[in-house]
């Protein structure tokens, strides 16, 4: 199982890649996304942003690809705006509610309602993790933002630690592909709501003072 996920965090951008060439040939292809679309949220009331670092295939895109050509640059804070991640959901979802309403019933349009906005904030995801770091969508994605929501109202049953053997050395923070700052949670739970737990924190730790079961 362990394996599996290794080889699905490196690998799942292969399904994204093959969802856009898909979606070219018929539009009722598209109509997978939903799962990319629901899946955060559902995952959220349990494991908090797992999906977004563990399970994403957009999220596999960032760090496997993108993160070879990335200038690696500090997350500018507008992107972490509240006010424009609540601008991020209410249009994403307003232009995807409209455009179902438009299409209701016809299944080649509800699947291009979804493969422009795939397709398009994959663009924008590209060229940001490019100028800055790999995964500066992540910052503000509508659905990783109600997944950090959820997360922050509900006790989630599985989330880093940072031990009391932590010696601020710093590296996890350069590691963080969010700019969180794993450090500061020392002899904690590493509660921030926008972990995406991808581990790279614990990878990177020269005490092994990141991890799960330190509690």
């Amino acid at each position: 199982m362990k394996t599996f996920k290794l080889y699905w965090k490196k690998y799942s951008y292969i399904i994204l890649v093959a969802f856009i060439i898909l979606g070219l040939f018929d539009m009722r292809f598209a109509l997978a996304a939903v799962v990319c679309m629901a899946g955060p949220i559902m995952v959220s009331f349990w494991k908090g942003r797992y999906w977004c670092g563990n399970l994403c295939p957009r999220g596999s895109m960032y760090d496997s690809l993108i993160s070879k050509i990335s200038r690696k640059r500090k997350i500018p804070g507008f992107f972490k705006s509240i006010y424009l991640r609540i601008f991020m959901v209410a249009f994403i979802f307003t232009m995807f509610g409209l455009g179902l309403y438009k299409n209701w019933g016809n299944a080649y349009g509800i699947g291009m309602v979804f493969y422009r906005i795939i397709v398009i904030t994959s663009i924008v995801g590209i060229v940001l993790g490019v100028i800055y770091s790999q995964r500066t969508w992540c910052s503000f994605c509508p659905m990783g933002t109600i997944a950090s929501f959820v997360a922050k109202k509900r006790k989630i049953s599985r989330v880093l630690q940072v031990s009391a053997s932590c010696v601020s050395c710093k590296l996890c923070a350069k590691k963080c592909p969010l700019d969180i700052v794993p450090y500061n949670y020392k002899g904690d739970l590493l509660s921030h709501p926008d972990c995406i737990q991808c581990g790279k924190c614990a990878s990177v730790c020269p005490k092994k003072a990141i991890g799960y079961d330190f509690r």
